[in-house]
């Protein structure tokens, strides 16, 4: 309650006031490390650096792993990161802080870990050296996640890459690393060969990626967090099916890892492989209805991974129901938390039940529901593009009818659906009210009485007079809760293109413009809003008068004056971007829609468009390509679904396969998808499953472990030709 109050002064802007109270109940709060982190905070609102400084400091000899203190330090003594990058006076004001820390807290791995960020060339090197030693000692997994956010910071990657290579030499030539000469266990050459084949994996080389992974499960075989990384390589390199046979392997290594299961449902998933992916998950839910248990548990990974793929099989009404399942587990929240209310008054844990209320108002904003809308929304969208077609047995039925007997019809099948349905809610309250009975008497109860689902497929869902209001009211939440997202707007503008929506596609167009004006689907949004724009017929009535004169003034604030043309704007941004296929192609596309006639130079564009290898200071780092299997995929489709040329397309897919030999969608020749390739035969392999086949049509069906029985390790081993990286 003290510190309730402590915290209203200082969020009224009275920190002064809030420091005075606090320091005056400061022996009746009993919270002594909520009450520390207060008063740091205040005196650094206040100014008063020196009092944060000891506050804080003194909190990081009781948790000197703690990232908040650290900032907040650094932000006492004139050290924070604003904005761009350190001078080196800072740099070295920050080297001499962390340099003392470190010799204070001996074992602290934040204080080591915290100068990685602003530390550059040898110096970073060596900081980056004395840190990765211990952990690979002491075989730490995590220890990529940890150093991954460094590879976004220019030229680190290189280094980073240089120093795992000259320890894992040193390992295999000594048994020790570089300037020592203990020797070191045989697991550190072990962990080093697992570090560098997730950092050859994130610079895209996917060969030497897995002839690294491959030496690792050779030097110790039962090791399950090789497989989860030779598996995630895999699927970087555009195999999802051998991807998720392999870590099917892993998840047979250890069957009561929840932890494994999971990882394997994920991969399926990925590989639209949804009836293994089900029948695998629910080995983890109780008896009974399995598929209900999930929903109960509220598991929205899994919901929005089956939704994703069956969005990608077209199949729009089962993509709905689990888009829409994690939109109700939203609702379901923001209802629960009315229970709370009393209690939190009652109980008197003010502080917590603020933190709470400030949960709910930022609810809608979370990655889950976020995905879940924007799924929902492309859902909807498509199905106005193309309405589902009447069944034959529908027309049969209506043969002969007017339309208003026609509707009468509907409307009696709309009444008795309904009431089929709350006939099965009944039922099943009461078989719930007599399974409650039978316990309270001593009696066994039906066990795990089964929910009807009336629409399993979600054929009701598809059954809109309106996909675009039903869109709408998706995309109000995130316009609400995720306006700082481009993928917010971009939808914005879809829907409202669609909807007619004139000046709401404006506004679409102005906030991606202002988020990101580089984007390349920011270009196509550009282009087609003023393409459409010249297009529409002269106005007629005066609000139609009204929004043609709002776009012509706007129009300069698009970036496009009055005197240049759309073709102008549209080489303008090739220029721009002359040397990025994504960007490339986007100009290629609106050439394409400005002047269909010009669509042999558009598919030159992309065709022209050059894979640049990244500079490699070292030839064993092997080649960096400009280019990503995704983008790549992308193009593709564009040129067979935009431009209609499949000539184009398949000199593009023959391209690629060449470029990504592992992606089954471009048929490389080390995919799963090319019959005779080592990741077909694995995935192709034949064992005692009690789970069925897959009826995936991307490969051949593999079947699914649960035995545990492990197949020869050797047969999951990709031969990488690493001689062809050996020369520069």
């Amino acid at each position: 309650m003290l510190l309730y109050k402590v915290s209203l002064l200082e969020e009224c802007g009275s920190p002064e006031r809030a420091l005075e109270e606090l320091n005056k109940k400061a022996t009746r709060i009993v919270d002594k490390l909520a009450f520390k982190e207060q008063l740091a905070s205040l005196f650094l609102k206040l100014g008063r650096f020196n009092e944060a400084e000891a506050t804080y400091r003194s909190l990081l000899a009781a948790n000197s792993e703690n990232y908040r203190y650290h900032e907040a330090l650094q932000k006492c003594l004139g050290l924070s990161l604003e904005g761009g990058k350190h001078s080196p006076e800072h740099v070295n004001k920050l080297t001499s802080l962390y340099k003392s820390l470190q010799e204070e807290y001996l074992s602290s791995a934040a204080a080591k870990r915290i100068p990685l960020d602003f530390l550059e060339n040898e110096e970073f090197r060596k900081a980056a050296d004395n840190y990765v030693r211990p952990f690979l000692t002491k075989g730490v997994p995590s220890l990529f996640s940890d150093l991954r956010p460094l590879y976004d910071h220019p030229g680190k990657a290189d280094i980073l890459g240089g120093l795992i290579l000259e320890i894992e030499a040193s390992l295999q030539n000594n048994g020790s690393f570089s300037g020592r000469s203990q020797k070191e266990p045989p697991s550190t050459l072990l962990w080093t060969l697992f570090l560098l084949a997730q950092h050859y994996d994130i610079r895209g080389q996917h060969d030497l990626a897995l002839a690294k992974i491959d030496e690792a499960i050779v030097h110790t075989p039962t090791v399950i967090d090789l497989y989860l990384v030779k598996g995630k390589i895999l699927k970087h390199a555009g195999d999802l099916v051998a991807a998720a046979a392999l870590v099917d392997e892993a998840r047979s290594m250890d069957l009561a890892d929840r932890f494994l299961n999971s990882e394997c449902v994920k991969r399926m998933l990925q590989a639209d492989q949804v009836d293994l992916a089900e029948k695998t998950a629910v080995l983890f839910t109780k008896d009974g209805d399995q598929h209900n248990n999930l929903y109960d548990m509220q598991c929205m990974w899994y919901e929005l991974a089956s939704g994703d793929s069956y969005f990608r099989q077209g199949s729009l009404g089962r993509a709905l129901k689990k888009y829409l399942a994690v939109e109700k587990h939203y609702a379901d929240m923001t209802e629960d938390q009315f229970d709370f209310h009393s209690y939190c008054l009652r109980k008197m844990t003010l502080r917590a039940y603020v933190q709470m209320l400030k949960f709910q108002d930022r609810l809608h904003s979370f990655p889950f529901f976020h995905r879940a809308a924007v799924g929902a929304i492309r859902c909807y969208l498509k199905l106005h593009d193309a309405p589902p077609k009447v069944t034959v047995d529908e027309e049969g039925g209506f043969v002969g009818l007017s339309p208003s007997e026609r509707k009468r019809i509907r409307q009696k099948q709309r009444k008795a659906e309904a009431r089929a349905k709350k006939e099965a809610e009944e039922k099943a309250k009461e078989e719930e009210a007599a399974n409650i009975a039978a316990t309270k008497s001593g009696k066994r109860g039906s066990q795990h009485s089964k929910v009807i689902d009336l629409d399993p497929d979600g054929q009701k869902l598809l059954q809109v007079e309106d996909p675009l209001a039903e869109a709408t009211k998706y995309l109000q939440l995130l316009q609400k809760h995720s306006a700082s997202r481009l993928e917010t707007h971009l939808l914005s503008f879809e829907l409202n293109i669609r909807k007619q929506k004139m000046l709401l596609a404006l506004q679409a167009v102005k906030r991606q413009l202002r988020l990101d004006p580089d984007d390349p689907e920011v270009h196509r949004c550009l282009i087609r809003f003023l393409h459409k724009v010249d297009s529409l017929p002269p106005a007629q009535t005066s609000t139609e008068k009204l929004v043609q004169n709002v776009i012509e003034i706007e129009r300069p604030s698009l970036g496009v004056p009055h005197d240049k043309s759309l073709l102008e704007v549209n080489e303008s941004f090739l220029e721009n971007h002359r040397d990025s296929l994504v960007h490339r192609a986007a100009a290629a596309e609106m050439l394409f829609l400005l002047s269909p006639e010009r669509k042999e130079e558009a598919i030159k564009l992309i065709e022209d468009s050059v894979n640049n290898i990244g500079p490699s200071r070292d030839c064993a780092f092997g080649r960096i390509m400009a280019w990503k299997l995704k983008s790549c995929v992308s193009v593709h489709k564009l040129l067979e679904t935009t431009f209609h040329d499949t000539s184009a397309a398949s000199r593009w897919g023959l391209l690629c396969a060449e470029m990504f030999p592992f992606s089954t969608y471009f048929k490389g020749v080390k995919s799963s998808a090319v019959p005779g390739s080592v990741n077909y035969q694995a995935c192709s392999k034949e064992d005692n499953s009690d789970l069925g086949k897959n009826q995936n049509k991307i490969i051949e069906a593999f079947t699914h472990s649960v035995n545990g029985d492990i197949p020869d390790l050797k047969d999951l081993k990709i031969s990488a030709p690493v001689e062809s990286h050996q020369t520069c």
